[in-house]
Formats: C-alpha cells, structure tokens, sequence
C-alpha cells in the first residue's frame, strides 16, 4: 500500500535482469518500515522468473557463512560450472567438504566469485531474482560475498535485492550497491491503512495524529490498531505520551510478550536466545527446561513466532522484546539447556557460544573451546567471526597469558577482516604489563600494520623502527615471525622513502643481514640480498640481490602473496624489468586465485607505478583502472583512486599533481611526493623545459635513495645536458655504466649508452646510439627504446641525416602513440614533420578506442585463455566477459578469437 513507485523501481530490475542485464539494491529503512512487504509484492507472481528467498536471522549473524551455507542448497546442481578452486572455496567456507585444506582459509572474495558463477549459471536457464530479507542479520562473511556479487552484476540474468535496516556496518558492507531509502507511507496511504485495521470508526483527528506521531512506519500502525481499542488509540493521540513508535515500539512488543502465560514467554526466550532458527534444537531445550509442549503452539496462536522446520518471529523486535525483557538469570540458564541441546545434537560450535553467553565470569575451559569454534571459522575464511568469537574467548579467560594470547589473536583476525577500529579497540584492552615477548612482538606488529592501514603519518614514518622492535622481541624465541618482521621493517620503509625516520638504511641493512643467519630456507637468502641491497657497493651486492631473486622465484604462491612488495625492490635494483612483471604477473593471478583483492589491489597499483618507470602508461593507465574495479568489488570509493604519477604523465595541471603529491606526504608518503616530482621531470623533457625538469630532479639525485634514484639518472642526464650542464652529467653516466657492468641488464646497457651518446662528440655519439637501440629492443621497456629511437632521430636531424632521421622518429612516433606516452609523441611528431615524414599524423589508423575492462578480455583472450579463465582473472562472470567480446570485436570489426589474435599488437 502506497509504494507505487518503489515496486516501479524493484520490477525494472527484474525487466532487466530478463534482458540479460544484471543488477542489484539495497532496500532500507526503519524497523517496520514495511521492507519485507516490498519485498514480497514485488517478487510474487513473477512468470519465467525464478525467485531465491534468503532471509537474515540475527541468531546466526555470528557463524560465518551460515547465510550462505542456506543460500547455495538450491544451486549445487550447476557447481559443474566452476573452476575448481571456486568450487573448493565455497566448500570450504560452508563446511561442506571432506577434502582437505592447505591451510590457509578460502578469501570471502574468491567465494564470491564461485556464488557469482552459481547465479550466473542459474540465471542461463532462466531470469533469477535473488531475494534477501533481513540483511543485517546475515552474518558478516555471507553479506560482505553477496555485497561483492552484487557489484559484479553486468551481462547476468540476475537481479539482487537485499533488504536491510539502516546501521552502519551494512551500509559500510554494501558500500557501492545502489540503494533505495524507505520511509514512512505518504499520508493519505497512512490513513487508508490505519482505518482499514481498527475494527471500529476512528476519529479523523486522532487518525491523523497517530499517523503523524508513528512517521507512517506501516507496522507500527498496524499492531497499534490492533493492540489497542480506538478508545485507547484516540487517548493515545490526544495525550502527551509518546506513540510507541521507534524506541518505544519495542516496548510494545514486550507488552505482546507478557500477554502469554509464563509458559509460552519461557518458549519465546528460547526462541529467541537460539543461534540457528531450528526447531529441534529449541524444542530439545524447552523439553529440558521443563517447557510444556503446547507453548510452542500457544506462541504461534498469538501471532507472535512461525513454526516449521525452522522457527521465525512475526518481527525482530518480537524476538528482541522476548529475550531483553527477561531476567540475567533466567538467560543465562536458557543459554544452558541450548548448550547441553546443542552437545548432543552434535552442533560443536554452537555449544560454545551458548555455554559462553550461560557463563558469568571466567570459565578456562569454556573459553577453549570457544577458541576452536573461532579457530574453525578462520578456516573458513571468517575472520571477522573469529574476531568476534575470540573476544568472547578473551573475556572468559582467567587473568594471564592465554586471555592476552587470545585479545592479540583477536586483533590480528579484526586487521586480515579489514576492520581498524575493531582492531584498534581490541590492542586497547589488552594489559601490556607483563607480556611475554612474542606477544608483545604481535602487538607491535598489528600496531604499526594498522598505522599503514589508516594511515598514521607519524607513525608510517617510523614503521620500519616499529618493526625492528616487533623482531627484537621475537629474536630467540621464534625465529620465523623474527624474519617475516625484518622482511616487513624494509617494506615499510619503501612507501617512506626520505622521510623515514628512526633508524638509518644502513643500520635497516645490517639488521637484516644478521636476520638472515637466524634459520636457513628462501627467508633467509632473501634477507642477505636486502641487506645486501642496503649496505653494500652495487657491483658487491649484485650476487646476493640476484639469489634472493633466485630464491622468490622458488617460493609458493601462497607465500608470494606476503614478498611481491619487496621482489619489485630487488629486481629494480637489478634492472630486471622482465622478472619485475613476471613476479607482478605471478602475484596479481596468485592472489586472484585466492580471492585475495586487497593483496591484488597492491599488487595493481605497484604495476601501475612500474609501467611509469620505463614500461607503458597506456598499462599503467588500464592498471590504474583495474585498482578501481577491485575497489568497487571490495565496496571502496573508487573515485578516490588517484596516482600521481600518473596523472603527471598525461598531462594533468602542475598545481593538481603537486597538490595530491604534498597530500600524499603530510600521511607520511614520501615515496608518493618523489615518484610525483620525477613524472613530472620526464614531462618536462618530453616539453622541451629542461631546466624545469633539472630543478625537479637535482633534490632527488643529491639524496638518493636505494633503487628509486639509479633508474632516474637518465632523465637527469638529459635535463642537464640540454640545459647547458653537460659536465654535471657525466659523472652519472660512468655510474650507469658501471652498474650496466655489474648487472649485465640490456635495460641498464641500454640507458648507459643512450646517456652516453648524449655527452659525447658527433664522431663517436651514433656508435652508443645504436648500442642503446640494440640493447633496449629486447629489455621490455618500451618506453625506454621509444625514447633511444627518439634522440637517436633528434641527432640524425642536428647532423642533416634527415632520411635516416625519418626512420627513427617513424619508429619513435609508432610506438609512443602505442603505449600513450602523449607528450613525448607530440615531441616525436613534431621532430618528424620538421624532416618531411609522412607518418606525422597521429596513430597508425587501425587503433581503436576500448575500455579498460574491454583492452584486458581482448588481450586474454587473444593469448588463448577461455571465457572461465578470464572471468576468474578479473572477478566477473562468464556472461560478462561474453558481453565484453561482443562489444571488441564489434568495434574491431571482427567475429573470430583467430582474428583477435592478429590485431593483438592494437590491444596494448
């Protein structure tokens, strides 16, 4: 009644979803605002549409997974569509495997993708609305699975409709899923209501008051004229006491509660304290409690509760109204016979959490096993559950060390969950007198993650002395957390850069040089070449950086996940492009096998940032991109996804990059401010203001930091020859090329010779020339080769070679419009036309415009890979990825995978 244009709104998703369109809402609004109601009308007596009901119970919001578990029974029969790990994920979080685990609990993403393949699946045979009723009350783990296919809908036959109340962890889980606010009925469908309920005639005046007193909230309405006689609803509407409405309406159903026998409210406290909804377990416990059988039927005859195979109540708030209003006591001993039903019914996690809620006080062996119900929900991926059981755990755990082991382990599952402030609440509570040292370790080490997190600038500048600090606690104790926590002191050190501050790099380096002898495996050879890296001369440290390279290539990916960070400082040190993308690839598909998205969201934007560094902005732009689709999976702001770097390579205003950059530096990011200013110098080259992009690049040569600087001297090389500094520049040359020496790099070689030729005579200036061309062709630095080809042309010009000129800035102009590095293209175009060459027009015609997700299914596909490899690369479904190719080859003019394949070099 009176929601016209909401069910307008509800049946256009269904229309679309029946034209292969998928999409989702949240539905929100006030206890009683009429949500379930919407949802049923709007989803009854749909014809060749199916409809799947899941419905939230607040007595399951605490086991991970349990909403889902109810929601993947009617879909099984299409788990042939899943790629195996998928499939293995969605077992393993349900509890419905026997096989066994690796280890390491399934990501809830990576369950997401597996439901999304599920529904879209279902959805092929016919159109499928995915119906959810009290949202809020699906634990953390199903609703943040749902949220994610939610906002993976693109080419399904599939509508989502989840109904919530508006709180802010929902909101936080559903972030980025389009939603409609309910409010209360417009007041002609107020009145319409409220009259049409009471059995008698009701004053208009006490009508309208009552309707404006309730906010239109439909139920309220609906159980006042019921509840109340109009003599007594017309008082109510004259009087000074509030409706009960809002806080009040609670109360309202206590008063429904006490109206039943003492029998009948103990059955509706049983009810209401059970964490499953099933019948045989509360009856098992009334039966225990001495509940008489016929309760169960005296509450279903008031209205109040549904029997079935699972009991529901007509309203949380009857639920909620039945356990609050009864005494500590009586709740405690009703957890009790739950718990002792729940042990012999086998429900072993259950047990626990009924046997903590019937405890007061400390209880060491309850709180055991309520660790191991929490450990298994972290075997499923549930870390927010294991957060929430482990605190309990805690609470019960006498004073000592096992309680503080247990508030630690809280915060730890709080952070993998991604919830800082839960995290942060956890360290607070925790008594750090008398801690033993690898406790005290842990803490600093969720502390200072937690700072990178948030972040804490000063904080994130002393993130590297935090955990030298975590490993001096760990050191004799336990030697593999004492390594992992060295390793972790020089990644954090990297987002710093020069603002780091307490300790030196070179104290950093001799810390993990002796870290290294503390065991021997790939940790171990991995911290000698860091060490090696930090406090060593470049040529000595070559040999121990390229055996830690050795030895990450040898670690799993599991563990890759943990080192990806540090394999792009140690290969870039080596001038390694083609094992610098090789260990990117490798991490981005490990974690995208995992489900692991905010893994793969660093792993996105550190290949964003290496692409700027001799790779192609036309990637790092795709890849810049990428990061906001897994953002807007993970139900982040997009919007804000922001590199700086970036934005100086294609052209964005001075004052906008600096602005970001001196952003990026009051949180403590150094690194962000540094890799801003030297886009910009490579921007002010490829201009022609080269004492704009000296003056950015001498603060960065004078201080200079570990591998950042070394793959800068190029640019500074050219910014000073061409401004008149030519002397300044070669001292930088003969440390290229003592580097290209050490290393034997052809991205090294390559750099070395073009900077060379740039400082020596015209007599011997077109011999390092082509060595530089020669040695970058194969260095997967397109950039890099472009530019040789462009100064190598610049130079065949100044010296009337111009036919000579015309095919290198040829061959510079291709390829600079093919990885979009636009400035530099403009710089070769203009070079071109000035000898005459016929190729100065822009692009070579066959280019076409694709987006970013378009580009990305194009070049998987033309290397091979089928539509379920691709939509498990990039968290979509198969129906999406079809879409997209329908869309390429239409815009390529194509109709083959055969033919995609050929126009692979348009792809990039």
């Amino acid at each position: 009644m009176g929601r016209a244009d909401e069910l307008r709104t509800i049946r256009a998703l269904v229309t679309a979803a029946r034209n292969q369109i998928g999409g989702a809402l949240v539905v929100r609004g006030d206890p009683g605002i009429g949500k379930t109601a919407l949802l049923s009308a709007a989803t009854s007596g749909l014809t060749g549409v199916g409809v799947l009901r899941v419905d939230g119970y607040e007595a399951e919001s605490t086991i991970a997974f349990s909403g889902l578990h109810r929601l993947l029974a009617p879909l099984r029969r299409y788990e042939d569509a899943l790629p195996a790990s998928q499939l293995h994920a969605l077992r393993n979080a349900t509890g419905t495997t026997e096989e066994s685990s690796d280890g390491r609990p399934p990501d809830r993403f990576l369950v997401g993708l597996g439901l999304l393949g599920l529904l879209a699946a279902a959805g092929a045979e016919r159109p499928l609305v995915c119906a959810v009723d009290d949202a809020h009350w699906l634990d953390a783990e199903s609703l943040e699975v749902l949220a994610f296919v939610a906002r993976r809908l693109q080419a399904e036959s599939l509508a989502i409709v989840l109904a919530a109340r508006d709180d802010e962890a929902t909101t936080a889980r559903t972030a980025g899923v389009p939603t409609l606010h309910l409010g209360g009925l417009d007041r002609d469908a107020a009145l319409t209501l409220l009259t049409s309920t009471v059995q008698e005639r009701l004053d208009p005046l006490a009508a309208t008051a009552i309707v404006r007193a309730t906010g239109g909230n439909p139920l309220a309405l609906i159980d006042l004229a019921r509840g109340l006689t109009v003599a007594e609803l017309t008082a109510s509407s004259l009087g000074d006491d509030p409706m009960p409405v809002g806080r009040t309406l609670e109360a309202h159903y206590v008063r429904q509660v006490r109206r039943t026998d003492d029998g009948t409210q103990r059955f509706l406290l049983v009810a209401a304290a059970d964490s499953t909804g099933d019948a045989d377990l509360v009856l098992r416990a009334s039966q225990a409690l001495g509940i008489d059988a016929t309760a169960a039927d005296e509450a279903e005859a008031a209205g109040l509760v549904t029997l079935g195979p699972s009991i529901r109540f007509r309203h949380p708030l009857v639920r909620s109204a039945a356990y609050s209003s009864s005494p500590g006591p009586e709740r405690r001993r009703v957890h009790a016979a739950l718990a002792s039903a729940a042990d012999q019914l086998g429900l072993v996690d259950l047990e626990a959490v009924h046997a903590a809620k019937a405890t007061v006080g400390t209880d060491a062996a309850v709180a055991d096993r309520l660790e191991q119900a929490a450990d298994r929900a972290g075997e499923r991926g549930g870390y927010a559950s294991r957060a929430s059981v482990l605190t309990r755990a805690a609470e019960l755990t006498p004073p000592g060390p096992d309680r503080v082991r247990r508030q630690v382990a809280a915060a730890e599952a709080a952070l993998a969950a991604g919830a800082a402030r839960v995290a942060y609440g956890l360290l607070a509570e925790i008594d750090q007198h008398g801690l033993d040292p690898v406790l005290r370790g842990r803490v600093v080490a969720v502390e200072t993650a937690l700072a990178i997190f948030v972040p804490d600038p000063a904080k994130v500048v002393r993130a590297s002395e935090s955990m030298l600090r975590a490993a001096d606690f760990f050191h004799g104790l336990d030697p593999e957390r004492e390594q992992l926590a060295l390793v972790r002191a020089f990644e954090y050190a990297m987002p710093a850069e020069r603002l780091l501050e307490g300790v030196s790099l070179d104290e950093l380096g001799r810390r993990l040089t002796a870290g290294a002898e503390l065991a021997d495996g790939p940790l171990s050879t991995i911290l000698r070449g860091l060490g090696a890296h930090l406090t060593l001369p470049y040529a000595d440290a070559v040999p121990p950086m390229r055996a830690a390279v050795d030895a990450l290539s040898e670690v799993g990916d599991d563990q890759l996940l943990d080192l990806g960070a540090i394999s792009t400082s140690l290969t870039t040190a080596l001038w390694d492009a083609h094992a610098r993308y090789a260990f990117l690839a490798r991490c981005a598909a490990a974690a995208r096998g995992r489900g692991a998205l905010q893994v793969l969201d660093t792993v996105l934007w550190i290949l964003s940032l290496a692409e700027l560094n001799g790779g192609s902005p036309h990637r790092a732009g795709e890849h810049v991109e990428h990061v906001r689709e897994v953002r807007r999976a993970i139900g982040y702001d997009a919007e804000n996804v922001v590199n700086v770097s970036y934005l100086a390579w294609q052209g964005a205003p001075r004052a906008q990059v600096d602005a970001v950059a001196e952003g990026a530096r009051a949180l403590g990011f150094g690194g962000v401010h540094a890799s801003a200013a030297s886009a910009l110098a490579a921007r002010a080259l490829a201009e022609g203001a080269y004492a704009d992009a000296y003056a950015l690049l001498k603060p960065l040569i004078d201080d200079p930091y570990l591998q950042v600087t070394p793959i800068q001297y190029p640019d500074f090389v050219e910014a000073a020859v061409r401004s008149g500094r030519a002397a300044e520049a070669r001292d930088y040359v003969e440390l290229l090329t003592a580097s290209a020496d050490a290393n034997g790099s052809p991205w090294n070689r390559g750099v070395a010779e073009r900077s060379r030729a740039l400082v020596s005579d015209d007599d011997v200036a077109e011999d390092h020339y082509r060595a530089a061309v020669a040695a970058l062709d194969g260095a997967a630095v397109p950039v890099e080769r472009a530019r040789a080809h462009l100064l190598y042309g610049e130079w065949l010009r100044r010296v009337r070679r111009r036919g000579d000129a015309r095919e290198h800035l040829e061959l510079a102009v291709a390829e600079l419009d093919r990885i979009a590095a636009t400035a530099f293209a403009a710089r070769a175009r203009a070079e071109l036309a000035a000898v005459g060459g016929a190729g100065a027009s822009r692009g070579n015609g066959r280019r076409v415009e694709l987006t970013a997700q378009e580009a990305t299914v194009a070049r998987l596909a033309a290397a091979g890979r089928t539509n379920a490899e691709i939509g498990s690369t990039l968290f979509i479904s198969v129906n999406t990825v079809d879409y997209h190719l329908r869309k390429v080859f239409q815009k390529l003019g194509i109709s083959s995978r055969r033919q995609l394949a050929d126009r692979r070099d348009d792809l990039r």
